[in-house]
């Protein structure tokens, strides 16, 4: 029998969770995702060292402030990680517009296009790179007006209907809800234990499936954030998830049947459907705790890699 990596390919897409070159290398995704936090485990690898190495040359030739300055050359590494990690996959690398930028609309246009052109200075063109936006309101009003010039978003930090609807409104190419998260916010909170199904992270996945499906959204969802396998077979069928090397790892090694959890021919009964105005959206944010506290606890974090980032790019540029 196949393994149930090998049965989840058949039934979902699967993104490699990862910005270490080696690990997408070696496992062979359709797509793969960076973030601050995925590159800063990439800079300590020796895979990305010749990458680190030519963006940190790159900056000591470039003139203006040294805060400017360690800016752009993390951008140049997100860019050089991104075109090496789209020679190894036939997909989709998404590249993060930087957390700080959330409540800026025209920040966060501004970077994303400016990504885009990067890419395209290095022979990558748009159709192979997502730029992932968090799904604020403001991020995703910026989605709208990037996705009508053709440069496809992955809407980030999604923890309920709320975000997933006002995504589906700008037209977002995709979504990531956060199912682990979701699922640590409960634990926290005395919930649990809670079987698969039960995962209040599984089933938030499965209301904006079936919100999606029912209404003929075509934005994709792809599941991440995964804590145990038990949360990935019980979403097998969703249109992707993206899988850290772990536990793609201990997929490979499963055997036995895994059934299609998630059918777009055959969604759950919707939800009831989510505001999509501004007022609306941040007062139902609002009355959910767990997305208001994920959603700007996912922002700090990875800001604060954000800036870690640069103060390691900071200090190899002066030294």
């Amino acid at each position: 029998m196949a393994s149930k990596l090998e049965q989840l390919r058949r039934m979902s897409v699967v993104v490699a969770d990862t910005g270490e070159i080696e690990t997408v290398r070696r496992l062979k995704p359709q797509d793969c995702t960076t973030n601050p936090s995925l590159i800063l485990k990439a800079v300590d690898g020796g895979a990305a060292a010749a990458v680190v190495d030519e963006g940190v040359a790159w900056g000591k030739r470039q003139s203006g402030a040294p805060e400017a300055v360690a800016r752009a050359v993390c951008d140049r590494l997100a860019v050089s990680l991104g075109v090496e990690l789209s020679r190894l996959v036939p997909g989709r690398v998404s590249t993060e517009v930087d957390a700080d930028l959330s409540f800026d609309a025209e920040a966060t246009l501004a970077k994303a296009r400016a990504l885009i052109a990067a890419y395209k200075e290095r022979g990558v063109e748009r159709d192979r790179i997502l730029v992932k936006i968090a799904a604020t309101w403001e991020g995703a009003q910026a989605a709208r007006i990037l996705q009508a010039e053709g440069i496809d978003c992955n809407m980030t930090l999604i923890f309920g209907l709320p975000q997933a609807a006002i995504c589906a409104e700008a037209k977002a190419f995709l979504i990531s809800p956060f199912v682990g998260r979701i699922l640590d916010w409960h634990v926290k909170a005395g919930g649990g234990p809670y079987a698969p199904e039960e995962d209040p992270g599984v089933r938030s996945v499965k209301a904006i499936y079936a919100d999606y499906k029912s209404r003929g959204v075509e934005t994709v969802v792809m599941a991440a954030s995964f804590r145990n396998a038990g949360e990935i077979e019980a979403l097998a069928g969703c249109d992707r998830l993206t899988i850290s090397p772990a536990l793609l790892d201990e997929l490979a090694a499963a055997e036995g049947d895994l059934p299609r959890r998630l059918d777009p021919a055959t969604p759950d009964a919707p939800p009831a459907p989510a505001p999509t105005d501004e007022a609306g959206f941040r007062f139902a944010l609002n009355q959910d705790p767990m997305a208001t506290e994920k959603l700007a606890e996912g922002i700090r974090q990875f800001v604060k890699d954000l800036n870690t980032l640069r103060g390691l790019v900071a200090k190899r540029l002066t030294a």
